[in-house]
């Protein structure tokens, strides 16, 4: 049996790939040297964000 998602975690899921497609854009255009003007705190920053909505999306289908 499968579960049907909340309508409401469609927004944090959404966001998590937003950001983490950002991130990995970021990533590898700063790899190429393309974004090396960028500090590197930005991607942890980027990391960080994707955790956080991850583990936001996470909780929100189990417990709400």
């Amino acid at each position: 049996m499968t579960r049907t998602p909340n309508p409401g975690n469609w927004r944090f899921i959404s966001i998590f790939s937003l950001i983490l497609g950002i991130t990995l854009v970021v990533w590898i255009l700063r790899g190429l040297g393309i974004l090396s003007f960028l500090p590197g705190g930005i991607i942890w920053v980027l990391i960080l964000f994707c955790v956080i909505t991850g583990i936001l999306s996470y909780l929100q289908e189990t417990v709400w």
